[in-house]
């Protein structure tokens, strides 16, 4: 697959997620984990979460906005995160 336009002037996120999976790939060898999709949504949401509500400076309800999920979720995930 072609890398995609980036939208400013660095890669864009689909390929940095995507170099960073396949280093992640090598590094693991012949015996990547069984359970990479829940392994990587862990290790990013976090940071996603604790940067979203930065920049809304703890706005919860303009975070969730932004990020797509109910107040609720939101509240759940920064709970689940000790955020």
């Amino acid at each position: 697959m072609p890398p995609s336009k980036p939208e400013s002037n660095g890669p864009c996120l689909r390929d940095v997620v995507a170099q960073s999976v396949q280093q992640y790939l090598d590094d693991m060898g012949p015996t990547p984990p069984d359970d990479l999709h829940d392994r990587i949504i862990r290790e990013v949401e976090q940071p996603l979460i604790e940067t979203v509500l930065k920049h809304t400076g703890g706005n919860q309800s303009r975070a969730a906005r932004i990020l797509g999920m109910t107040r609720s979720t939101l509240r759940t995930r920064i709970r689940r995160y000790g955020l």
